[in-house]
C-alpha cells in the first residue's frame, strides 16, 4: 500500500519521505565514488578521492583563493543573466502576445538559438575585447535567446477568454496587458528563467575559456592542464552548489512574489 503511494501519478508524498530519498540518492552516489576510488577501480589521475577534494578545498578556503575564484564567476554569471532577462522577459511577453512582433523577432531568434555560444567567442574578442565585459557576453548570448523562446510560448499559450473576459469588464488595451496578460504570464517567465539561469551555469566555463586569470571555470582548466582531479571536482561541486543555491531562491521568489500562483 505505502510503494503504491509513493509510486502512483501525481500522487503528494510527505515531507520526511521526500528528504529521505533525496538522501538516499546522494549516499548512493557517494558510495559509488568511495568504491571507485578506495577500491582501486580507477586511477588516481582519473577520479580522486573524496578527501582529495576535501582537502583540496579547505586548502583553497583557507588562502581565500576559492572565494575569489567564486566572486568572479557570479559577477559574469549574474551580469549576463540579469541583462539578458531584462530584455527577454517583455520582448517574450510580447512576442507571444502579438503577431507583429513575434513576426519581427521569431525568424532571428530562431536562427541565433541554435548557434554555439562558443563560436560566437572569435567575434565577442573583436567587438568587446578580452576583458569581463566579453565573458558576461557570452552568458547573455547563451541564455537570451533561449528565453525569448519559453517566455513567448508561456505567453502564447495564455488563454485569450483571459483576455476577452478583461475588455468586456471594461478594461483598457493597457490595463488587459499590465493587469492581466502579464501577471497570467509571471508564474511560467519564473519557471523558465530557473531553467534558464541553470544554462548559464553550464556556459561558465565557455565564459571563461580566453584570457581568464580568475572564476571557477579558469580554476577547472587551469586544474585539467596538470591533471589535477581533486580542483576539477572541486570547481565542479562547488559550481552545482551555487547552482542549487541559485535554483532555490527562484522557487522561494515564486511562491513570496506570485501568490497568485496556486501551482508551486
Amino acid at each position: 500500500m505505502w510503494t503504491r503511494s509513493l509510486f502512483s501519478p501525481k500522487t503528494d508524498i510527505d515531507k520526511g519521505t521526500y528528504v529521505t530519498l533525496s538522501l538516499i540518492s546522494v549516499v548512493i552516489i557517494l558510495a559509488l565514488w568511495c568504491l571507485l576510488t578506495y577500491g582501486g577501480i580507477t586511477p588516481k589521475d582519473f577520479l580522486a578521492a573524496p578527501h582529495e577534494v576535501v582537502a583540496a578545498g579547505i586548502k583553497r578556503i583557507a588562502n581565500m583563493s576559492l572565494f575569489e575564484h567564486m566572486g568572479a564567476s557570479l559577477v559574469v554569471i549574474l551580469s549576463g543573466f540579469i541583462l539578458a532577462s531584462i530584455f527577454a522577459v517583455p520582448i517574450g511577453i510580447l512576442m507571444g502576445s502579438f503577431r507583429a512582433v513575434q513576426a519581427l523577432i521569431e525568424p532571428i531568434t530562431g536562427f541565433m538559438r541554435y548557434i554555439p555560444v562558443s563560436a560566437l567567442i572569435p567575434l565577442l574578442i573583436l567587438w568587446v575585447g578580452i576583458g569581463v565585459e566579453q565573458k558576461i557576453m557570452v552568458i547573455f548570448l547563451g541564455t537570451f535567446f533561449q528565453q525569448l523562446i519559453l517566455i513567448s510560448d508561456v505567453s502564447a499559450r495564455i488563454s485569450k477568454d483571459l483576455i476577452d473576459c478583461a475588455y468586456t469588464l471594461g478594461a483598457d488595451r493597457r490595463r488587459v496587458v499590465t493587469r492581466v496578460l502579464v501577471p497570467a504570464c509571471m508564474p511560467g517567465v519564473m519557471d523558465n528563467l530557473r531553467v534558464t539561469m541553470g544554462w548559464a551555469w553550464t556556459y561558465l566555463v565557455v565564459a571563461e575559456l580566453v584570457a581568464a586569470d580568475t572564476g571557477l571555470g579558469y580554476m577547472i582548466l587551469n586544474a585539467m592542464r596538470g591533471l589535477f582531479t581533486d580542483v576539477i571536482l572541486l570547481g565542479v561541486f562547488t559550481i552545482g552548489i551555487l547552482g542549487l543555491i541559485t535554483d532555490f531562491f527562484f522557487k522561494w521568489a515564486r511562491r513570496r512574489l506570485l501568490p497568485w500562483s496556486a501551482d508551486f
